[in-house]
């Protein structure tokens, strides 16, 4: 953020984990000095508008906004996120990512967006039938992705004249030793819309990021949702999968067999078309929708 010429505070505060409960027995302690660091923050800066964008970080900064009566919008990725759900009834706007949540995400003012992204990400035209395969883990790897990838590799390499593979740090050793001509492992990309760009299909994660830049490049995906969080990336995957955008390969029964099954599944007519569906689902210009949002909640 200072980078961007903009002014960066932090906030010592943890979210409620609803994975690994017994870790929750801190925040009795954190709480109370969080919401004194958001008033601190807020009395000093004195916002017009405040924007939350999910999540337990949010939370300090949004109560001290309703405590100072700043009007507050929120940026909903996730509808039945605890933060959001405990933050919209004060809220004046709110941005959400799915048409579907405008009904079930009430707010004086909801409006569909779609996901704000970084700028960068063009439509695309994936070539049919597909010669260059995205694999992502997510910036924090997926181990059982991986595994999938390198395993079903030598069938992948068959079909895909290049496998990109995002792998996370934690597959960066691993990686190396599959090292061979067409595969190319990276442990982190910040260039997320050269690697789509270059891309023609996508096997990854469901994760609401993720989804909102392959929709808007317009790619066709394979999709993996994770079952951590409340298993919030399987509501994502059937939007996209319900659109024709995707096909859905469940956590549960991912290996190299059945990661090399979903791919041959795909004919030629049924990608053109999940390009097709996903380029309908793209929202490009979110960013600027939430921002006009804000300036007519702030005027």
């Amino acid at each position: 953020m200072p980078a961007l010429g903009l002014q960066l505070e932090t906030i010592r505060v943890r979210g409620l984990n609803r994975d690994a409960v017994w870790t929750n027995l801190a925040l009795p302690a954190l709480l109370p000095a969080a919401l004194a660091r958001g008033l601190r923050i807020v009395n000093r800066f004195r916002p017009d508008v405040v924007l939350g964008v999910g999540g337990y970080v949010m939370m300090p900064c949004i109560a001290a906004a309703r405590l100072r009566r700043v009007p507050y919008v929120l940026q909903v990725s996730e509808a039945g996120g605890l933060a959001n759900r405990l933050a919209r009834p004060g809220a004046a706007a709110a941005c959400v990512t799915f048409a579907a949540d405008v009904e079930r995400f009430p707010t004086p003012r909801t409006v569909f967006t779609g996901q704000p992204l970084r700028p960068g990400f063009r439509r695309g035209r994936p070539q049919v039938p597909p010669r260059r395969l995205l694999v992502i883990g997510g910036s924090q790897g997926a181990r059982r992705l991986n595994q999938a990838v390198w395993y079903a590799l030598p069938g992948l390499l068959e079909r895909f004249a290049e496998v990109v593979h995002l792998t996370g740090r934690q597959g960066e050793a691993e990686a190396a030793r599959h090292a061979r001509s067409g595969y190319r492992p990276l442990t982190f990309s910040d260039d997320m819309p050269a690697l789509l760009a270059a891309a023609d299909l996508v096997v990854c994660r469901a994760g609401v990021g993720t989804c909102a830049e392959l929709t808007a490049v317009g790619l066709p995906a394979v999709l993996v949702p994770g079952t951590f969080g409340g298993a919030h990336q399987e509501k994502n995957a059937e939007l996209l999968v319900a659109a024709g955008a995707a096909v859905r390969l469940a956590d549960a029964l991912l290996s190299g067999p059945t990661l090399l099954e979903a791919l041959a599944g795909l004919s030629s007519d049924q990608l053109n078309r999940m390009a097709e569906a996903s380029a309908k689902l793209g929202r490009p210009e979110a960013a600027r929708d939430v921002v006009r949002v804000l300036r007519e909640v702030a005027a």
